[in-house]
């Protein structure tokens, strides 16, 4: 064989090696899946890059999740302690009752899941369009409040009142988004985003190789949920992020405005500036909890507890006094945007 003929089919050899190596490597990345359905009466989205299709793993663990914390069901955990019937928590409920209590005593009472019985008395969920007079709230007041619920050495909720009752809407969405989070990386899945009534956990890169784009609506009245405007985009990875804000349930009386966001020590609805609160914490249970939080404590205490906490990002979109939108955002807050939303 010529010398030419040689390097000739060493080129070829080499091409079909490359060929091959090419092949390979797109064969040996795993797809992207999107899984989506219902569950706490709001949808829930997980897209992730994975050979195995992870539905049925992801609505199982959501399915035991709904069985612990969910009001809606009759027979989950937080249902029969809210009926005082005898029960043992299961590890979802501990935690999230755990969490709930450090973050209600973080910030002084603003966060508190036994607001429930208020927050139907001023119509979310109450029917017949009359308002709780002080009075009223006075009385359920008596009955509401973290620290008169406890959980004993021997697992077992403890009540100062019967009537007292525990609704973990407000943390356990979040929640929910870091338990489907830990089900994908104990099956070596590191890039997905798990969103679940837009609470949301992402890590890796998605599909396109790059960082998650998260949204963040502008806060204009919209209960019928509309309205899709963004105020900006975040790119995010490795982060968890919740969203809490007044302009989607709220209802009017007499020309005056009134939120669904009571404020658990006054047991009246806030009236403060902020109108969104969007925050980056290192878990979604933290993070959802903390959203709720801020829009209860109002701008400057906000502020000023931010400072005091720097593990925690946000986003606030408040009201200024002459009726126009600004803007208060962490410093850590500034590595998560674009430059055309910036």
């Amino acid at each position: 064989m010529t010398r030419k003929k040689t390097i000739n089919l060493l080129w070829l050899l080499l091409l079909i090696a490359g060929t091959v190596w090419i092949l390979s490597r797109h064969q040996a990345t795993p797809p992207y899946q999107k899984d989506n359905g219902m569950i706490f009466g709001t949808l829930y989205n997980v897209t992730y890059q994975s050979d195995k299709n992870m539905k049925e793993a992801i609505e199982a663990v959501l399915h035991r999740f709904d069985g612990s914390l969910s009001p809606f069901n009759d027979t989950s955990v937080i249902s029969r302690v809210n009926r005082n019937d005898p029960v043992v928590p299961d590890s979802f409920f501990v935690n999230v009752f755990r969490r709930s209590r450090e973050i209600s005593a973080q910030t002084n009472g603003a966060f508190d899941i036994t607001v429930a019985p208020l927050v139907n008395a001023w119509g979310f969920g109450f029917k017949d369009g009359a308002f709780p007079d002080s009075l009223t709230i006075d009385s359920l007041l008596q009955f509401t409040g973290w620290q008169k619920v406890r959980l004993t050495d021997k697992g077992i909720i403890e009540k100062e009142d019967p009537r007292l009752m525990l609704d973990c809407s407000a943390v356990a969405k979040g929640y929910a988004v870091d338990v489907v989070a830990h089900l994908l990386r104990r099956h070596g899945i590191h890039n997905f985003m798990v969103d679940i009534g837009g609470e949301v956990v992402v890590s890796g890169t998605n599909p396109s190789d790059q960082p998650w784009r998260i949204g963040i609506n502008k806060p204009v009245d919209d209960s019928l949920s509309i309205n899709g405007e963004l105020q900006t985009v975040l790119h995010i990875t490795q982060a968890a992020l919740a969203t809490s804000g007044n302009y989607r349930n709220f209802y009017y009386k007499d020309g005056k405005k009134y939120a669904h966001t009571i404020d658990p020590r006054t047991g009246n609805p806030v009236q403060h500036e902020i109108l969104s609160a969007t925050v980056i914490a290192p878990d979604c249970m933290s993070a959802d909890a903390y959203a709720t939080s801020f829009m209860v404590m109002g701008l400057q205490h906000t502020i000023r507890f931010l400072k005091e906490h720097p593990g925690i990002e946000a986003y606030l979109i408040y009201s200024t006094p002459d009726g126009k939108t600004a803007i208060y955002q962490t410093e850590g807050m500034a590595r998560y945007f674009i430059n055309e939303f910036s």
